[in-house]
């Protein structure tokens, strides 16, 4: 019989957003089987206590215990334990991106997650191109296997009759959601407002997202078409979204953009970058631009509302987020699988392999 798996959640206080409710969501104990114990904890403080010494010792002192380490990177000293450990990976943005990183990120969690990538022999990640970019940091030994969160309707949007019909001559609403960071790059969405105004196109830029860190000279000095909502409950967000045209993303980088496929339920189009892990999440139902190039950005919109592509993609949002789910599912079955028989239940669809070539990770079944 196998052991009890702890689940760190310590990571999970306050309000809970992106990360915290992906972690939630996916590791329950329906999912894990056996005796799940969760692990809170009430403080940063606590926290960094729990995960650099609490998890160690508990890993120690009980070695027949599995570790979920669903939140952040764990401490160097469960690096002796790395063959009862599974780390889940929402994007490699602490090492590929530290030019946008918060003092305390570059102080704790890169430095963790670096390490981290070198001694982790079972990774999970939430999308195929967070798990190419983990390929680039792990051991080609390595296990990468997908584990897709599955999207709920969080907001309860599904009511919603799809956006809010456009008059040309009323602003076009765009919505944009996540916390005011440096990695959001809200200074190309309002380089792009900006610009659809110039073009003739009365354009808003509504944002909903707590304040995180960095200077924001937008918020200084916020131009007209600009609303910053702050961090609101469920109730206003569906009414934002209700009167909302579509939904922008801007950012720089992400594992996934779970907000992207939330808002789908209620049947918004969604623009976002011409990334690669857009492309993936979106699939054939999102509009693609270059944020760097506000002009052009501005008119391939414009052109996409006249066109009435905008309408074909709010006519696809809710069939490709029940999509994604369907891929979800399928890496819930598989992770079952891997818990159950080891890794012998994943598949090639399953796995991230290095160079496309399959793993043979040394990992004992349980």
């Amino acid at each position: 019989m196998r052991g009890p798996i702890y689940l760190d959640q310590t990571h999970v206080r306050g309000h809970v957003t992106g990360i915290e409710r992906v972690a939630l969501d996916q590791f329950t104990p329906a999912m894990l089987g056996g005796a799940v114990r969760p692990l809170r904890s009430r403080s940063i403080p606590g926290m960094i206590l729990a995960q650099q010494l609490g998890l160690p010792l508990r890993a120690a002192r009980e070695p027949e215990a599995q570790f979920v380490m669903a939140g952040f990177p764990p401490g160097p000293l469960m690096a002796p334990f790395a063959e009862r450990c599974i780390l889940c990976i929402y994007d490699t943005f602490l090492l590929d991106r530290p030019e946008d990183l918060a003092w305390k990120s570059r102080l704790y969690m890169a430095p963790a997650f670096r390490y981290a990538m070198r001694w982790g022999r079972r990774f999970l990640v939430i999308s195929r191109k967070t798990g190419a970019d983990l390929r680039r940091h792990c051991a080609d030994d390595a296990l990468v296997a997908l584990l897709r969160p599955a999207v709920r309707d969080v907001f309860g949007l599904d009511g919603l009759p799809g956006p809010a019909a456009y008059r040309p001559e009323a602003p076009l609403r765009m919505l944009a959601i996540g916390t005011i960071e440096p990695r959001k790059d809200y200074p190309a969405a309002i380089a792009l407002a900006a610009a659809l105004n110039r073009a003739g196109v009365p354009a808003e830029l509504h944002i909903v997202g707590r304040l995180g860190w960095g200077r924001h000279a937008f918020l200084d000095d916020p131009p007209p078409f600009l609303t910053w909502h702050g961090y609101v409950g469920d109730d206003a967000l569906r009414a934002l979204a209700a009167s909302a045209h579509l939904l922008l993303s801007t950012s720089k980088a992400e594992g996934l953009g779970l907000p992207l496929l939330e808002i789908q339920h209620g049947g918004l189009p969604v623009v976002a970058p011409d990334d690669a892990v857009f492309r993936e999440v979106l699939g054939e139902s999102g509009l693609f631009l270059r944020p760097g190039d506000p002009e052009g950005a501005a008119s391939a919109l414009i052109q996409a509302v006249r066109s009435g592509r905008l309408a074909e993609a709010a006519a696809d949002a809710r069939a490709n987020v029940a999509r994604w789910n369907r891929l979800a599912a399928r890496d819930a079955e598989a992770f079952r699988g891997y818990l159950a028989e080891g890794v012998s239940a994943y598949g090639p669809d399953n796995l991230v392999a290095p160079d496309g070539v399959p793993p043979d990770p040394v990992i004992p079944k349980r």
